[in-house]
């Protein structure tokens, strides 16, 4: 058994644990940001290949107490690279660091990276390049106050990037965000979903996989395939067996819609290239003025907020024209709503019967749950919240007026 570590999404830490143990995961440790665990590498691989929610896979190499960067710079070179990966492949060295006395995460790396070169060089005479953009073996530093991790990242590129999105709108939504508000949302295959802020189509791509039972990893490659102790052949069974239980493509009541006709147009262009398009009922339509397209079902949107317009007074503007629009259009439906504007509720005169803690990458936001009945929802009783607590996040730039994904 090998440890490993998978990072997702604050806030879909417990999704991913459930990930991880349909995958056959064992000796799970949730924490912050992410879950320890110990499999094999078949597991390995079928985490890699379902999980919606992971962001990376990392494997453990290395661990060491260090007082200063020699300590780091002697792990390094005592692991044994060389039995992983060959001097010709190309590398890359990331560090991440909480509350390290180290004045420079930037030396540490260097440090990390020339350590590796050493080892190369030690045991076979060459090293290996480095390539930042796009390396075949990434390599993980983690360094808290006094111990320092080193991994091997099994994912490669982050597994939020599906092989399937080619045109984007501005503030998207990372795919396993996009998938665990799903989760959350409770939404299963077979009840109408809309998204009314589509932006480049990222939740619809999202439900339309899983409703069509396509694996998240199914259409890419993985860092583990240039590793030298790669099994081909359990990694060919796992992925023919997740061919084989994919659906053909047909209709399945999910809807999604934005103001804005390019963004319906690069939504459009993904779930084509993606082949899921049948699957998806697309227009270019207002949320103020559409009609529920199914008399009851999941809404799920990443309305507008902060400095993604222009200013507070056209917030002030839109969102009670929001809440009307939900009341008035939308009775028998539950919406979810993302949002970093704590004020939502109030401006749109809603009162959640839930809100959830998620992390939009830096940005705190909240994922707002609204059970429309006719009239007003304001005073429901049962409110609940299951907030995490997390260090504050910051805003990020944008502009627009979808939930541009």
């Amino acid at each position: 058994m090998e440890t490993f570590f998978a990072s997702c999404p604050r806030g879909l830490e417990p999704l991913l644990v459930e990930d991880l143990v349909v995958a056959g995961a064992r000796d799970l440790k949730q924490i912050f940001g992410g879950v320890h665990f110990l499999a094999d590498w078949p597991v390995c691989y079928r985490a890699n290949l379902h999980s919606r929610i992971a962001t990376r896979i990392l494997w453990r190499v290395g661990h060491a107490r260090y007082g200063q960067e020699d300590d780091i710079y002697a792990l390094a070179l005592a692991t044994p690279w060389p039995r992983w990966f060959t001097a010709q492949q190309t590398i890359r060295v990331d560090v991440n660091a909480v509350k390290s006395p180290l004045r420079s995460i930037d030396f540490v790396t260097l440090r990390i990276k020339d350590a590796i070169c050493d080892r190369f060089r030690r045991d076979s005479g060459s090293r290996p390049s480095v390539d930042t953009r796009q390396p075949e073996v990434r390599i993980q530093g983690f360094i808290s106050s006094d111990e320092c991790t080193l991994y091997l990242d099994t994912s490669g590129a982050p597994l939020y990037q599906r092989g399937f999105r080619q045109k984007s709108v501005e503030a998207p939504l990372k795919e396993n965000l996009a998938a665990g508000i799903l989760r959350l949302s409770g939404w299963q295959p077979g009840t109408a979903l809309l998204d009314p802020m589509c932006g480049s189509g990222t939740f619809l791509l999202e439900a339309a996989q899983m409703a069509l039972g396509i694996a998240p990893g199914a259409r890419r490659d993985f860092a583990f395939q240039r590793l030298r102790h790669f099994e081909a052949a359990a990694w060919k069974s796992l992925l023919d067996a997740a061919r084989a239980a994919e659906k053909p493509p047909q209709q399945a009541r999910i809807f999604g819609s934005d103001v804005s006709p390019v963004a319906v147009r690069a939504a459009l262009a993904n779930l084509d290239r993606a082949g899921l398009l049948p699957a998806v009922t697309l227009a270019a339509a207002d949320l103020l003025a559409l009609d529920a397209p199914a008399a009851s079902g999941i809404m799920v949107a990443n309305p507008p907020y902060g400095e993604r317009v222009s200013d507070d007074d056209e917030l002030a503007t839109f969102y009670p024209l929001l809440g009307s629009a939900l009341k008035r259009r939308f009775a028998g439906w539950t919406c979810y709503l993302l949002s970093a504007d704590t004020r939502l509720p109030k401006l749109i005169r809603l009162t959640p019967s839930k809100k959830t803690l998620l992390f939009n990458g830096a940005l705190e936001c909240r994922l707002y749950e609204f059970r429309m009945v006719a009239g007003s929802n304001r005073g429901a009783s049962g409110a609940t919240s299951v907030e995490q607590q997390a260090e504050p996040g910051r805003q990020a730039k944008g502009t627009g007026q979808g939930g541009q994904e």
